[in-house]
């Protein structure tokens, strides 16, 4: 492994916050049954805390805490070293080992209430690093809540490999963190309009791009394909990737992606989606502007997908969250 650990270069698609990437992993590292007790209490050694997705944050920071002057956890896990060319590296030198820490609580004698934020309000407010860390750390501890025993014979598992596998002792079956791929994708017509849906559980005048999860033996560019005409009667061609961000509520990878429609007369589904529309540039502007519908926030794929399309940023004071 190199010794300088640089940050490589990402899809220049849209504004990802969560796709930035700020740790090496140390994949190879994990594997050692003594890093933990290595590292916690090591000089430079950081810790990251995380109670019910919402993680100190301090001065625009996340707040890391030296690991010697910190309770350890049952169960720490590793998330990696701080790689080089990090402008935003908020004093933190480049190869720190970052901890995180589960909590079951938020604890006032880290930081009072008010400053844990969860990570869709504090996304587009931290830097690329702190953004990236706090996608990775929310991802292993929702899945680490959410299966704590073996799917096998339901033995309670034991945490190995950095907290990055859980080992069933009964078994010896390992289990690894679990990503739900889902397409996410912007439609136009050949007039180049966008279609946009409204769907079911969203308060009135709500829209975003059609998405869905990616099915068992399904390609995505498949999955697109069945999603859009599934949830809108549209049927698509020639699907483009554009790019991806992880979307851990609690454990998605959105994949964005840019379709052409053959026909234009859409018919929602009714039960997910209640209201599809297309819109020229001008119309959505207008109706963004007046407050007509509501837009995804600047830290979903969503919004970058219909700001790729529109060519520039819509008003941001009226945008809602969407992955």
């Amino acid at each position: 492994m190199s010794e300088t650990l640089r940050i490589p270069a990402l899809s220049s698609f849209g504004n990802l916050p969560l796709a930035r990437v700020s740790l090496d992993r140390g994949g190879a590292l994990r594997s050692s049954p003594t890093l933990l007790d290595e590292l916690w209490g090591a000089p430079g050694t950081r810790v990251m805390f995380i109670a019910q997705g919402r993680s100190p944050m301090l001065d625009g920071r996340l707040m890391l805490k030296d690991s010697a002057q910190v309770k350890r956890p049952d169960t720490p896990i590793y998330l990696g070293r701080t790689l080089a060319d990090d402008p935003d590296h908020g004093g933190v030198p480049e190869g720190t080992h970052i901890l995180l820490a589960v909590l079951d609580a938020v604890d006032p004698d880290i930081l009072d209430d008010d400053g844990w934020v969860d990570l869709r309000a504090a996304a587009t407010l931290l830097s690329g690093r702190d953004a990236g860390i706090f996608a990775q750390a929310a991802a292993i501890a929702n899945w680490h809540a959410k299966h704590t025993h073996c799917p096998r014979c339901g033995t309670l598992t034991e945490v190995t490999e950095g907290g990055w596998v859980r080992r069933c002792p009964s078994d010896g079956t390992d289990h690894y963190p679990r990503t739900d791929p889902a397409i996410i994708v912007a439609v136009v017509d050949e007039a180049d309009r966008l279609l946009l849906g409204s769907a079911a559980a969203w308060p009135e005048g709500r829209f975003s791009t059609l998405a869905g999860f990616v099915e068992p033996g399904e390609s995505l560019e498949g999955a697109v394909i069945r999603e859009v005409a599934e949830e809108s009667g549209i049927e698509v061609h020639s699907p483009q990737y554009l790019g991806s961000q992880p979307w851990p509520f609690p454990a998605s990878l959105m994949l964005g992606f840019i379709a052409t429609a053959v026909n234009t007369n859409q018919v929602p589904d009714g039960v997910e989606i209640m209201d599809v529309r297309w819109f020229t540039r001008s119309e959505l502007a207008t109706a963004v502007r007046d407050g007509d519908i509501t837009i995804p926030t600047g830290v979903s794929v969503s919004r970058a997908l219909i700001e790729h399309w529109y060519g520039g940023p819509l008003d941001e004071s009226v945008a809602e969250d969407r992955p």
